[in-house]
């Protein structure tokens, strides 16, 4: 690790975790997975709240949660949304289990992930699908079939009427190897037109990453390519979970072929696990461990600068229970805890 000085880190000037709210719905829905923050006001979408999606039902069966959270700054929490499998407006091989892959569009479209399961273990896992809703929280639209294969997370470049997205797909051939690491994780660029008045429509979709190591887990259904973040040079940032790594997908905005497993960030050191990523204020990259309970931040160069404990709870701390993050300006940064199922702030 390059030693800096705090001041010159993102993380080094944050201090305290607070627990925001909890993200349990009546419906008793946990394992809160993917963080959204909401920039503009449209419909029942409110600009600077945060909205989190649960991946377990009330049995904690795994790949089952239905829920979108709105959680305000002031810790007041209300349903945005409750999906109902039996009466989706398109396919969504498996029905819902709501997972990382969730962003909030300028226009007033909420995109989630679905990689669902029939009893919550990792063999009856089948591919899912994105679901669009509108404002009000309602499913109006769904996208499946090939490439999308169990989304896992998301990341957003929203031009109003253009918007592309960049999704990890974990299910590619984890299932068939039985618990053994396949080398076919995919990220996917999906191009989409936009309006306030029609529903998102898919222009193009291209597969920008592959080969990454996936495996289906007990404990945590998959493993596999998690978090990622684009930076303002249109560089594509993921995390390489099984490997405890941080790649990066050159050209990921234009690129028309795969860049494999893209080039290596950084490797090791404080990455443990790395699920969820974001792209800080002054370009760094940050990350939180499944294997520790900690948040590391790392600049573009690999250099790993800044390492936080943010989760001691659990068995080992850390224990898988950090995914999703969104970054609150230069004041903090949101995040889930699924052992407390619970949104904190870093600040």
């Amino acid at each position: 690790m390059v030693a800096r000085a705090a001041g010159d880190t993102f993380l080094g000037g944050l201090k305290t975790v607070a627990t925001v709210a909890s993200t349990v719905p009546a419906n008793g829905d946990v394992n809160p997975y993917g963080v959204a923050r909401v920039r503009a006001t449209i419909g029942n979408l409110h600009a600077g709240h945060i909205l989190v999606s649960n991946f377990n039902d009330s049995s904690n069966a795994q790949g089952t949660g239905t829920t979108i959270m709105d959680v305000a700054p002031d810790g007041s929490v209300s349903v945005f949304a409750q999906i109902n499998p039996a009466t989706l407006p398109g396919p969504c091989p498996g029905g819902v289990g709501l997972t990382t892959a969730l962003v909030v569009l300028q226009t007033g479209w909420v995109i989630v992930g679905s990689l669902p399961t029939a009893d919550g273990t990792s063999a009856t896992a089948q591919a899912g699908c994105l679901l669009v809703l509108d404002n009000s929280g309602k499913v109006v639209e769904t996208f499946s079939g090939d490439p999308i294969n169990g989304p896992w997370d998301m990341t957003v470049l929203d031009l109003d009427l253009r918007v592309v997205l960049f999704f990890t797909n974990v299910l590619n051939g984890t299932v068939a190897a039985g618990g053994n690491v396949a080398n076919q994780g995919t990220v996917v660029r999906m191009l989409l037109g936009v309006s306030t008045r029609k529903m998102p429509s898919v222009i193009s979709t291209t597969v920008v990453g592959s080969g990454f190591a996936e495996r289906t887990d007990p404990d945590a259904l998959v493993v596999g390519p998690t978090g990622v973040g684009l930076d303002r040079t249109g560089a594509l940032y993921v995390a390489d979970t099984v490997n405890d790594r941080i790649a990066v997908i050159p050209r990921a905005l234009f690129r028309s072929d795969s860049a494999g497993t893209g080039l290596d960030v950084s490797t090791g050191g404080s990455l443990s696990g790395p699920l969820g990523l974001a792209i800080a204020p002054n370009g760094d990259i940050v990350t939180v461990n499944a294997g520790d309970g900690n948040i590391v931040e790392t600049t573009p160069t690999g250099d790993q600068v800044a390492t936080k404990s943010i989760d001691s709870s659990g068995s080992p701390p850390g224990a898988g229970a950090l995914f999703g993050l969104a970054i609150q300006s230069h004041q903090g940064i949101y995040f889930v805890d699924d052992a407390t199922n619970t949104l904190n702030l870093l600040h």
